[in-house]
């Protein structure tokens, strides 16, 4: 068996586990999706890749005691908030996406989710210094430390969606940063979401206690800065969905 189908294979059990534990099940109407992002913030130090991740609380009904990116679901009002700088082209169409409900709001919406959730999990404000106003209660935080979001530093690294009959279902885009575009660590986040945040090298990531899907974007993401060490943008997306009960893997 290759590591793709390997880790297609621990993918699908880790679901059927999940199902199980949670009471969920394959019958009935499957719940649609929600638009969500995750942020791996990145740092080179030394000829050696880092990045960020954080334990999940254990009394999380998704995912407990997993560490994961920080990240979560995207509020297409944060499509409305001021940016210093947008995606790059490239990304953004990647982003947007296809078919009906594509649009570059919705894609400045993801980008900016996977900010402000990095914000509340991490306490990391990406961005730059400048006088930056918001009516948002999620964005105030920013507001308070003179941060103006930015977007151009975001690499679009790879999607997936949940598989039907989970108890939560989410069509999450994975982005990358470099940390040099971070213009302010707190020393805590200001929520309770992740309990243990530590930096560390890409192939140590892997052996935490992580989803299968997560370790997937991994193995993607070291294959990625093999080939491109400084992420240029439009590359092609791997995304990874369910197709009669089996793992798919295509590229956007």
């Amino acid at each position: 068996m290759s590591s793709a189908e390997q880790a297609m294979d621990d993918f699908n059990r880790a679901v059927a586990d999940e199902r199980a534990a949670r009471g969920a099940t394959l019958k009935g109407k499957a719940l649609r999706p929600r638009d969500a992002a995750t942020l791996i913030v990145l740092d080179r130090r030394a000829g050696e890749t880092s990045l960020l991740m954080g334990r999940r609380h254990r009394g999380h009904a998704f995912m407990p005691g997993r560490f994961v990116f920080p990240g979560g679901r995207t509020d297409p009002a944060d499509s409305r908030i001021r940016i210093s700088s947008g995606l790059h082209p490239a990304e953004e169409e990647r982003l947007a996406g296809r078919g009906p409900r594509s649009s570059a709001a919705r894609a400045r919406a993801i980008a900016l989710s996977a900010i402000r959730e990095t914000y509340e999990e991490a306490g990391l404000l990406i961005g730059r210094r400048a006088a930056f106003a918001s009516r948002s209660p999620h964005w105030q935080g920013f507001v308070a430390h003179g941060i103006e979001p930015a977007l151009g530093g975001l690499r679009y690294i790879a999607r997936a969606i949940t598989p039907p009959g989970a108890v939560r279902r989410f069509d999450t885009r994975f982005l990358a940063l470099w940390r040099s575009d971070v213009a302010l660590e707190l020393a805590e986040s200001p929520t309770a979401e992740l309990e243990e945040i530590v930096w560390l090298p890409v192939r140590d990531a892997m052996k935490l206690e992580i989803p299968p899907i997560t370790k997937r974007v991994l193995e993607e993401l070291e294959q990625r800065l093999t080939a491109d060490p400084d992420l240029s943008p439009g590359r092609p997306v791997p995304f990874y969905f369910m197709r009669a009960k089996q793992m798919v893997r295509l590229l956007l």
